[in-house]
């Protein structure tokens, strides 16, 4: 039965109320699925398609890697107006019946702790994704330049990836290699 608003409650507690929910950690970006597809056709891959839902349900592979953007803050009061990264952690996930998607993480201004939604770099996005899922399928690959080494040290408690475990760059600083990796997790699946 849905709840009724109370004739006390204005318009204004009411907002407030929906405002309450924590925000998203992450987006999804569904608007750059024709990069990733015209990356993938050229290979016989054109036929993968957006995955819509964020489930990690019935998924047969996932990767933590990054993609460069730009992350503006639009807190009036902040002085920071905004940053460029390099190191933008998204998880790419696939699934057997031809599908794939890409969750981007946010991260908090360094001024404000506003988190953030960042603006991806386009290219840097479709060519990351169309790599992993060419690399899945058994093509061979030449790895992707991941970009010079960062001006400034990395910032875990910032990024959500960080928060979930999904940030590359953290698991570099503690010695992980993402490739090895995968390889010992999809040895450990036989």
């Amino acid at each position: 039965m849905p709840t009724k608003k109370s004739p006390s409650q204005s318009p204004k507690e009411t907002q407030a109320t929906k405002q309450r929910q924590p925000p998203k950690q992450w987006s999804m970006y569904r608007a750059l699925h024709e990069q990733v597809q015209s990356l993938l056709a050229d290979a016989g891959l054109g036929h993968f398609t957006f995955h819509p839902h964020d489930t990690d349900v019935g998924k047969a592979r996932d990767y933590d890697t990054t993609i460069m953007g730009r992350f503006v803050c639009h807190n009036p009061t902040c002085q920071s107006g905004g940053w460029s990264s390099k190191a933008i952690a998204i998880r790419i996930r696939m699934w057997r019946d031809g599908k794939y998607n890409a969750r981007v993480y946010h991260q908090r201004c360094r001024g404000c702790n506003a988190l953030i939604r960042p603006v991806v770099n386009a290219s840097s996005y479709a060519e990351r994704i169309a790599y992993r899922l060419k690399k899945w399928n058994g093509i061979q690959m030449t790895p992707p330049a991941y970009g010079r080494a960062a001006k400034a040290p990395h910032e875990k408690e910032l990024g959500e990836g960080s928060k979930v475990d999904h940030c590359v760059e953290g698991k570099r600083s503690r010695g992980g290699d993402g490739d090895v990796e995968e390889l010992c997790t999809s040895i450990a699946t036989l």
